[in-house]
Order: structure tokens, then sequence, then C-alpha cells
């Protein structure tokens, strides 16, 4: 039977759904609503996917009318992140299951709302941890499930995001906490999951430091950086590399550049001008109940993109090392190349990190082995299709354990929001302090 969904935010990650509703899954699912304070970006969506036909546009602010009266059966959440509780939370009285995008919420408020909804509706309510489902990340999920490194003792974790991905979170509404939370909420929500995946452990402690030590209005004063364009796309020199020009994007004139009329919405802001008030250095240390302890750091300025996480247990180690991009270059002007391979005249061979992605597993006393990983392809390491199958088809048998509800949800941003409270305070944060309301079950602690 054909499900009948609703969407609310249409901004760039949207446009997943959007085209899956529109061509590969229009067979399991119709989109029968859409909403978005900004009529431009429906517009713009709307020509992009003629597809879905023309689904009912409405106020935001009614999304529980209209989950009443079109009979909506879930409702997709692609807001910005402080939004999503409001929105889940209106779905769920309304009647409709939810779908939204990490992290569930970005503040203890937040996650008391979804949890009191969820269980006095009885809704389901499926957080979209896509890196799950990337073969090369289930892959570790099977070594340490199957018991060959023994009882896991530790994680080392490192995610470096580039000067492309990196710094793009300076210039859009992530920049400012209370939008998103900051990178410990709003990006390693994705990092925390997997560990709590992996390892199948619950945080309880969490010590956090860091700043804003590369982007922002004094890092660029102390480096000499001189006078900074205030925007990319009207001020900026091409010559730039920190410099987002959206007038070369399709997507981005379409979706915001030429919809800045309806809102003022400026998501081409420059990284290095005052107002920032997130993170791009981060270091964490969390305790899991079970008595294990991870140590994780973000960098959101690297001249490459990956991670590596080692996972340490009572017989023997995990390591899996991926490189996403391997660089980011310039072109003749200055301006940024975020794939090298269309200007391979700009890139030294031998002196490119190549993309790549290895997991190597090595009992005590026994030579180290390779672990295959399965070739994938698609956004998020092969994540992003699986995901919207298992959304919009159901999910089928599932045993790694792919499917996220709102309690998985929970024990990934809690890690985050016990951070923040750590680099507020300077001193470690129990997940068990933590004002969670009837959420508190789902670390572990008490309603």
């Amino acid at each position: 039977m054909t499900r009948r969904f609703a969407l609310i935010g249409t901004g760039s990650r949207a446009q997943m759904y959007l085209g899956a509703l529109a061509t590969t899954h229009a067979d399991v699912g119709t989109l029968v609503a859409w909403a978005d304070p900004n009529p431009g970006r429906l517009d713009w969506s709307a020509a992009q996917h003629p597809e879905l036909g023309e689904p009912r546009r409405f106020d935001p602010a009614d999304l529980g009318a209209v989950v009443r009266e079109e009979k909506i059966d879930s409702v997709i959440v692609t807001t910005p992140d402080f939004l999503h509780a409001e929105f889940v939370t209106a779905a769920l009285e309304a009647g409709a299951d939810a779908i939204v995008e990490k992290p569930l919420t970005t503040s203890e408020e937040g996650i008391r709302q979804i949890a009191e909804a969820a269980e006095r509706t009885g809704r389901k309510v499926t957080i979209t941890f896509n890196y799950r489902y990337s073969p090369r990340n289930a892959a570790l999920k099977r070594v340490i499930a199957s018991g060959e490194i023994g009882e896991v003792t530790s994680v080392h974790f490192e995610w470096v995001l580039d000067t492309a991905h990196g710094a793009d979170y300076f210039r859009r509404w992530h920049r400012e906490k209370q939008n998103s939370g900051g990178l410990l909420i709003h990006k390693s929500s994705h990092h925390f999951d997997l560990v709590n995946w992996w390892t199948n452990q619950v945080p309880s402690r969490v010590y956090a430091s860091g700043g804003l030590r590369f982007y922002g209005a004094e890092n660029a004063a102390r480096r000499g950086l001189g006078d900074r364009p205030a925007r990319g796309s009207i001020d900026a020199a091409a010559s730039d590399p920190f410099a987002l020009d959206m007038r070369s994007d399709e997507k981005l004139r379409g979706l915001y550049l030429d919809q800045e009329q309806h809102d003022g919405y400026l998501r081409d802001k420059d990284v290095f001008d005052s107002g920032i008030t997130i993170e791009d250095n981060l270091a964490l240390i969390v305790d899991y109940a079970s008595g294990a302890t991870m140590t994780y750091s973000l960098n959101a300025h690297s001249p490459w993109e990956g991670y590596t996480v080692a996972v340490n247990g009572t017989k023997g180690r995990a390591e899996l090392t991926v490189v996403e991009r391997g660089v980011v270059t310039t072109d003749e002007t200055g301006g940024t190349v975020v794939d090298p391979s269309a200007r391979p005249d700009l890139v030294v061979a031998d002196r490119a990190r190549p993309e790549s992605e290895s997991l190597v597993m090595q009992t005590h006393f026994s030579p180290a082995r390779e672990v295959p990983i399965p070739v994938a392809e698609g956004g998020h390491g092969g994540g992003d299709a699986m995901l919207l199958d298992d959304l919009l088809r159901g999910a089928g048998d599932d045993p790694l354990g792919y499917t996220a509800d709102w309690t998985d949800g929970v024990r990934s941003v809690v890690v985050g929001v016990a951070g923040n409270a750590s680099l507020a305070s300077g001193l470690p944060v129990s997940i068990a302090d933590l004002d969670l309301g009837p959420a508190a079950r789902a670390v572990g602690g008490e309603r």
C-alpha cells in the first residue's frame, strides 16, 4: 500500500527524499503535502521534481492540522536542527510517524519534548543515521559483534573535515550554536551514534575541550588575513579559496541565492567574519556504562577529509581508516576545486592522498589481516541509497540493527549536549545529571 508523506523544510538535504518520492520510490510513497517558510524554495523544488505533481502547500505552524486532514502516515523533518523537536512532536501528536534528519534535537528540552510525545502517542520516530548503512562501517560492526577482538575496552576516533566541507558549516545557519548545537551535536552525532552502534554501549560521562581556533574574525586578524568580503557570491574575489560563489552552482543558486528576497537568509557568509559561536576544534573523553572509554577529536579545517577509528578489545584490535576526499586544491584563479579529477593537471599524483578505505583486524599473538569491504556507491559511503529503501519501503531483515529510533537519537545527542555543558563549565558532565525526563531510560537512567 502506498504511504502518504508530508515534508517540512525543502533545503538541500530534503532533495534526496523528494527525488526518491518522485522517481525510484514513487511506487511506495506519495508526497501529499509540503512546507517551507520560503516559497521560492518550494517553487524551485517543484520545478526540479515535476513528477511529484502538486502537493498541498501549508504553513509550518499548521502541520498538525494537515496531518489529520490529509491522513498523513509519516512526516519527513528536514528543517534546521533547533526546530526538529517542535515538528516531530507536532507530527506525533497529530497521529503520524516522524522521520527526522540527525541530530534528533539540540537540547535537553528538545529531548524531553520528543520522548514525552513518543511515549504518550506510541508513534514511531526514525532518525536517519545513514552512516550506519555504509558497508565499511557495517564491516566493523560485524567484526566487533563476532567477538574476535573480545570485550571492548576503549575506542579512539578521529574525524577530519576538509576546507571545502568543514568550512561550509561556518558560512550558514550552523555557525550559530543556538541553531545547530555546534558541531558536537550537528556533525558529531553521526560519530557518537556509530560508536554506540558498533560497540552496543551507552555513554555515561563526557569531558570536552575545544574552541574556535581557525575560522572567525579574531583568528583571521591574528593571522594577518586583512579585510575580508562579507559574502562569497557578491563580494569575494574569484581567487579566494574560502569564498563560496553560489552563482556557479545550480542547486545552491536555486535553493538559496535566488530566494534571499523572501527571507533574507544568506548561505554564503564569510567564514572569517564575526558572529560565529561554534567550535572548529574539539576533543572529548567519553566514558561508557560498561567501563569502556572513547577518545574523540574533530577538526574542521583539514587539507583532507576522512576518519580513523581504532577499537581495542580484550582479545585484539580493529582499525578502520577512511579517506573520503584526499585533497582540496585550487584552479588557476585560486578558486576551490573540490574534485581534483576534474583538473588532473593541478594535482601531482604522488602527492595526492588517494581516496581509500581499509579495515584491519589483529588478535593477540597473531598477524594482522585485512577485512574485505564491499564496494559501495552514492552519498555517505553508500549509505544514502540503503537508508532510503529502509525509510520508504520499510525495513526487512535487519540483523545488524541499521534502523535507528528516537532512543538511538537520544543516546547519540546526549554526548554532544553533555559535551557543550562541559565546554561551558570546564568540568566533566555525567549523563545522569542531564534533565532528560522519560528519555533518561534510553541512557540507563531513571525517569
